[in-house]
């Protein structure tokens, strides 16, 4: 059987009506990025984390997010300038399986690339967890999603280094991190050779004025430096390879392992306090420096 043409989507209409089409039809046609999650991320209560929001810079559009791991993964599509959009839960996969039953899934994480093609994703906190129906369907959703020319991936977790360098710099991804008029193109030319990071500051202005601007620019890769090691006033800061704007990366550059996935099944979650729905936390309005985001 051809699993791509036996799925089924389930999504919400831009009024909140659930609605249920062919799957090939639904990709085709439904901007999944606009969309609410069809199903809300479970509350557990008792614990001290819950479901949170996340406010994507290239689209203005705060993301449902279930956990750590899943706000962790969305800093690193958000900071891709391949994506165009994001959305968490938006859709519900169907499929019948050999046996005829009905099965569902519904991934964590969709995100849509410059060239039209989706991403559909779960985003788990330890690698090989899942379980037995976590590896049954990303199976299917891979099938269904290799059908239309999308891509399904269980998005490893990042490294702990790595991770805290990109949380710290998209307290900056706010377009008022640029500053004044002009602020931005002197952070470009201050950076037209390798320098640390300090010194192109200062040779800017103020440091405590330009440093914003500095990892707004990192943020967008008009800047770049290596994230592997912990960010610090020496390290060197070389120009990026989108100066002039956002351009594409290679979508290989993601943990692409669509060998299980957890979809519902998530555990882990996202601080309460760390990500509410207020603009003035979560970046309605941007995070200032060392703001949890």
């Amino acid at each position: 059987m051809n699993i791509g043409a036996g799925f089924e989507a389930v999504f919400l209409d831009p009024v909140g009506r659930a609605v249920q089409q062919r799957w090939a039809n639904a990709a085709l046609a439904v901007a999944f990025e606009t969309l609410d999650p069809v199903s809300a991320f479970p509350v557990v209560p008792g614990r001290r984390w819950g479901p949170g929001l996340w406010w994507s810079a290239p689209t203005g559009r705060h993301v449902a997010a279930r956990s750590n791991a899943m706000r962790t993964q969305l800093m690193a599509l958000d900071r891709d300038p391949q994506v165009t959009g994001l959305a968490g839960r938006p859709v519900r996969l169907l499929w019948p399986d050999r046996r005829g039953q009905v099965r569902s899934w519904v991934p964590q994480l969709f995100a849509r690339y410059a060239d039209g093609t989706g991403l559909l994703a779960d985003c788990p906190g330890r690698p090989g967890t899942g379980g037995e129906r976590a590896l049954q369907a990303a199976q299917a959703v891979v099938a269904a999603c290799a059908d239309i020319g999308w891509t399904y991936r269980r998005l490893a977790p990042l490294d702990e280094v790595p991770a805290a360098n990109l949380k710290w710099l998209a307290g900056y991804r706010h377009p008022r991190n640029q500053g004044r008029p002009g602020l931005m193109t002197e952070v470009l030319g201050a950076f037209a050779r390798p320098r640390p990071l300090i010194e192109g500051a200062e040779a800017v202005g103020d440091p405590i004025e330009v440093l914003p601007a500095v990892f707004n620019a990192l943020w967008r890769h008009t800047l770049t430096t290596a994230l592997e090691m912990p960010l610090h006033e020496r390290v060197i800061v070389s120009p990026g390879s989108l100066r002039k704007g956002r351009g594409a990366v290679p979508s290989g550059s993601l943990h692409d392992d669509a060998s299980a996935g957890r979809g519902e099944e998530s555990q882990g979650c996202v601080p309460a306090a760390g990500c509410p729905a207020s603009d003035a936390v979560c970046g309605g309005a941007g995070a200032r420096r060392g703001e949890t985001v």
